[in-house]
């Protein structure tokens, strides 16, 4: 089996540690981010059990184990359902739609997600993240059986979604890389060798105040992480600690239907009937409002796999942000 890392902080204090039965067992070591965990904390995190030191699990406050650092690296519509909730064919696509997140999105597993003023089209969507374990500078050809050589383990993501400027404006970037619009955790679930084909094949779920919204399996990815991890390579670096976000499942508060997406996004329609149409989306009763508990939990069908409880509520903004 794998182990379960948690960045954690205790006493003010931030520090690294592994889960087990409810405890904490700190790590020595102290580590900036998850990047230099990744390359010199490894071993000693699956030795940390042995020193018999250890915290009660809720004592202690989670922080995001995915540190800010990093590249967020996303993929869009890679379940059918969501395809075609969001108004296009629900086949795999001839390509791969990838885009990416600020890394100051990042927000830990217990925290408030804050809602911009402006912001009325507020969307979840639960993601399992592939964590890069190692430094990657060329294109490499990853497949199911060297996959683990490149990725060192998964974690549970929320790529929350501003729609109004999503796609008022179309901006992906801007409408998903607000502050705190990448929950992330409470677990790293670090693999053993032998385990990476879990990867393709783990339920996801979320709920909205307690009300099932996204159930799904990795199954369903039309595009496998290692046909994306592949292609990938061949354009960016990656670094330790990076994450690429698989996709999310149908469920989300969002639906379009195709002759609504090419209204958005044809000069061909006035800007009164781009209105109408997100008018139709604001009358829809998913999208996330103030005070809602989303929540976010991504296991192995047996359960032996359990990557725990991604919970965040909804707040309005008190400041001023940017449109």
């Amino acid at each position: 089996m794998g182990i379960y890392v948690v960045r954690f902080e205790d006493k003010e204090k931030v520090k690294w540690g592994v889960v087990d039965k409810g405890y904490v067992y700190p790590l020595s070591e102290t580590y900036e981010t998850l990047k230099t965990f990744l390359e010199n904390g490894i071993s000693s995190a699956r030795t940390a059990m042995n020193t018999g030191e250890s915290i009660p699990l809720n004592q202690v406050k989670l922080l995001s184990p995915v540190t800010q650092q990093a590249q967020l690296v996303c993929q869009g519509a890679n379940y059918a359902a969501h395809r075609a909730e969001s108004g296009v064919d629900s086949k795999k696509p001839p390509y791969n739609l990838t885009f990416t997140k600020a890394s100051s999105s990042l927000a830990g597993p217990g925290d408030d997600i804050i809602r911009p003023a402006h912001v009325e089209l507020l969307d979840y969507e639960i993601e399992v993240g592939l964590v890069i374990g190692k430094e990657i500078k060329e294109q490499v050809q990853i497949t199911k059986e060297n996959i683990c050589e490149y990725v060192a383990g998964i974690v549970i993501t929320n790529d929350i979604t501003s729609r109004d400027v999503q796609f008022t404006q179309f901006q992906w970037y801007k409408g998903k890389s607000y502050r705190t619009f990448c929950p992330t955790g409470p677990y790293l679930y670090l693999f053993d060798k032998d385990e990476l084909s879990i990867i393709h094949n783990l339920d996801v779920t979320l709920t909205v105040n307690g009300e099932v919204r996204q159930s799904s399996n990795t199954s369903q990815l039309l595009y496998k992480p290692e046909e994306t991890l592949t292609e990938l390579t061949g354009l960016m670096d990656f670094y330790p600690g990076d994450v690429v976000l698989t996709g999310t499942p149908g469920g989300v508060a969002m639906k379009f239907t195709l002759e609504e997406i090419n209204i958005l996004q044809s000069p061909a329609f006035s800007k009164e009937q781009k209105s109408e149409v997100i008018s139709k989306q604001k009358n829809l009763p998913n999208y996330l409002k103030d005070g809602d508990i989303v929540r976010c939990e991504v296991k192995s069908p047996d359960g032996k796999i359990n990557l725990g409880v991604l919970e965040n509520k909804i707040v309005p903004s008190t400041g001023n942000r940017l449109k």
